[in-house]
């Protein structure tokens, strides 16, 4: 019996000392889950960014020239040309009562012919008093010629008469002075229109080009006024949400003060807008192409890191290892930034799971989709994992009642 027992005390003693030396030593460090991105060489464009107004180049009121009563409206329902339509320079757009000034024209015309005649007899008369000069005295012969001016004068303004009911009747027809889309209609056939009416007939305005006019910060003058001396500056308009493109042009002009109260300067872009995307006074994000960077190091920005002293990146290296390396950033832009010094392309930077990281760290790839699970916590009333302390149950047995 006593020699059993000595051996089974050692066996005790053999399996103690090893589970306590288990214990003492280091847990083995498992590989840290990171997301890694390639470092590339390219080209990356720098735009400045702006809120914009699309404005139209060119917007009219159409008006009636003459007063009377509006005998046609050419546009609106039951017409070819609806109300919002596109509309060509010169088509009819409504028409006035054109009676009053056929009245005046013919009105005109009669009494230049009664004109004309006067004058002629007193062409004739002014021939008669010189052949016979040596008869007839002087006074009579001036007299004679001061009525051939008059009637002369009588004759030019029958014919300004005659021109101005013309001008009048061809008023008549309200045409489209421009191209552009023209809005609601604004005054009903049958009403009795007048040239001093305030609000007109219909507003067209110009489409197709149309403005963007926005604004930058003072500190991009410099900047912009280089670049636009250089060459066209392309320019981009963007919906609200910065996330659908609407259209693309050119800038235009840049203002030539800049606005005091908001330290902003004004620019106009001008775009095609073929496909009508653009409509006036709507509010657009504008992107305005200053420079492209050629032949530069990018990575994405989530790879740099920054500290009190300096920025930093994460390179994966062959053992599957990381390395802190200073970097100097460049211009950045989106998603993307340029890496002026510290870095070479090809080489590997940590995009995510930097947080458990050191120089040194061991590292494992996982996919950008798939979750991190050293970060996951607990679902909802899960049952924490043991510890290997007591708890309110034993494993796999009910705790005792009471």
């Amino acid at each position: 019996m006593g020699l059993a027992a000595g051996a089974g005390y050692a066996w005790w003693r053999f399996h103690e000392g090893r589970a306590k030396a288990a214990a003492a030593a280091p847990p083995v460090a498992r590989p840290v889950p990171v997301v890694t991105a390639e470092s590339r060489q390219g080209d990356l464009p720098i735009y400045l960014n702006g809120l914009g107004t699309v404005t139209a180049f060119n917007t009219v009121t159409v008006r009636t020239r003459v007063d009377g009563e509006l005998v046609k409206v050419a546009f609106g329902e039951g017409q070819q040309i609806k109300e919002g339509d596109q509309v060509n320079e010169g088509d009819l757009l409504a028409e006035v009562d054109p009676r009053p000034f056929q009245v005046q024209l013919l009105q005109a015309k009669g009494q230049l012919a009664r004109d004309e005649a006067i004058l002629k007899n007193a062409k004739v008369d002014l021939q008669r008093y010189e052949d016979a000069r040596d008869a007839i005295p002087q006074q009579q012969i001036d007299t004679a010629a001061a009525n051939v001016a008059q009637y002369e004068g009588a004759v030019l303004v029958d014919q300004s008469q005659i021109d101005n009911a013309n001008l009048q009747l061809t008023y008549c027809h309200i045409t489209a002075p421009l191209s552009g889309k023209i809005g609601l209609r604004l005054v009903d056939q049958g009403n009795f229109v007048h040239a001093s009416d305030a609000n007109g007939l219909a507003v067209i305005t110009q489409l197709r080009p149309i403005a963007v006019q926005f604004t930058l910060p003072q500190d991009n003058l410099p900047q912009v006024l280089g670049a636009f001396a250089a060459a066209p500056l392309p320019v981009d308009a963007y919906d609200r949400d910065f996330k659908a493109r609407l259209a693309s042009g050119q800038l235009l002009a840049v203002d030539n003060q800049i606005d005091t109260v908001t330290a902003t300067i004004r620019l106009k872009a001008k775009f095609d807008n073929a496909d009508g995307s653009l409509f006036p006074n709507q509010f657009v994000n504008v992107r305005l192409l200053v420079d492209t960077k050629r032949g530069v190091v990018l990575v994405p920005a989530a790879a740099v890191q920054r500290s009190p002293q300096s920025m930093f990146v994460y390179v994966k290296k062959a053992d599957d290892t990381v390395e802190v390396r200073p970097v100097t950033l460049g211009p950045t832009e989106g998603d993307t930034c340029v890496i002026a010094e510290g870095l070479a392309a090809g080489e590997r930077v940590v995009t995510d799971g930097v947080d458990k990281l050191r120089a040194g760290t061991k590292v494992s790839e996982r996919d950008p989709g798939s979750e991190d699970h050293s970060k996951r916590k607990p679902e909802s009333g899960a049952a924490p994992p043991e510890t290997g302390g007591r708890s309110g149950k034993a494993k796999g047995k009910e705790a005792p009642k009471p």
